[in-house]
């Protein structure tokens, strides 16, 4: 036999008064009178079979019992709150919303939502660059392509691509005054940096077997890395770049690679979306457009570890 569930309204209001450890606060909240929380939650304990307050010295307190069980009608309050701004939302069926790091946006998807517009003009795909972990539940963001190990709760994760880091120049530095020929050659020239891979450099002159002191040097820095790439492009130093953010500028020859020493990354990029919506056919559609649109040899995930 089914077990019945207790009563809503005594649910709300064990979830104001335990929020509030006051019955008298509780009632302003629901616009109901302390009478009514009282009766409601005395109520719940009867269908429950178990005390869920107490008072000690004119405060009031939650039980054992009480404590554990709030957790969970929150998180089912809050579900059914969200559950209800997704149904109250206007039907954005002619609309996706990408959300991803400006960096990756402006060097890497940005074309490629150009070519997928053209092919299906009747989606309209809309980009929006941020570096924090999209709340989708509060956020009109139906996507996002986020750097990681793919280990977000509640969100399906499919792979995207990985990177490899590696230094990238100007064809004008390799035969300059200063010509780079060696990495030791780095010594003589300005590095670029981004403020949010700060330690990239130090990572890879160890795996070049170079003092890390060259990365402490006076160089450039920027708050994005696409701003590094493009400074780099200019001519005004050497930049680390990940192979998604370049691999266009070095097809076209505005960027070039030195030496031959990769630092692989540990993780990689994910296309992620909530586990109930992840098969819309929009969503479904342009994942496998990008998944496709991977450059060869970029799409081995990282090893398990």
């Amino acid at each position: 036999m089914a077990l019945s569930l207790p009563s809503l309204n005594g649910l709300r209001a064990f979830e104001a008064a335990a929020r509030y450890l006051s019955f008298t606060r509780a009632a302003d909240e629901l616009n109901v009178t302390q009478t009514a929380i009282s009766h409601q939650i005395r109520r719940l304990e009867e269908q429950l079979g178990l005390k869920l307050f107490v008072r000690r010295n004119r405060t009031l307190a939650l039980t054992r019992e009480a404590e554990s069980y709030l957790p969970a009608v929150r998180a089912a309050f809050e579900d059914l709150r969200r559950a209800t701004q997704r149904l109250k939302r206007p039907q954005r069926d002619g609309l996706l919303t990408v959300s991803t790091l400006a960096s990756l946006a402006a060097k890497w998807l940005l074309p490629r939502v150009v070519a997928f517009q053209e092919a299906h003009p009747g989606l309209e795909v809309r980009v929006s660059a941020s570096a924090h972990l999209v709340d989708f539940g509060r956020e009109e963001i139906d996507m996002a392509v986020r750097y990681g190990r793919g280990d977000w709760p509640g969100l399906r994760a499919d792979w995207l691509m990985a990177e490899d880091i590696f230094p990238v120049c100007s064809p004008a530095l390799l035969n300059g005054p200063n010509p780079l020929k060696r990495p030791e050659d780095l010594a003589h020239h300005t590095l670029l940096h981004a403020t949010l891979s700060r330690d990239d450099w130090q990572l890879w002159l160890t795996a070049a077997g170079l003092p890390t002191e060259l990365a402490q040097r006076r160089g450039l820095t920027f708050d994005q890395s696409f701003m590094c790439i493009e400074a780099a492009i200019e001519g005004l130093g050497v930049a680390l770049g990940r192979s998604p953010f370049v691999e266009a500028d070095i097809a076209q020859g505005r960027l070039v690679v030195p030496f031959d020493v990769v630092l692989p990354a540990e993780a990689g990029y994910y296309i992620i979306a909530p586990e109930e919506t992840a098969d819309d056919p929009k969503i479904a559609l342009f994942r496998d457009w990008l998944a496709k649109s991977v450059t060869p040899g970029a799409k081995a995930p990282p090893p398990a570890g």
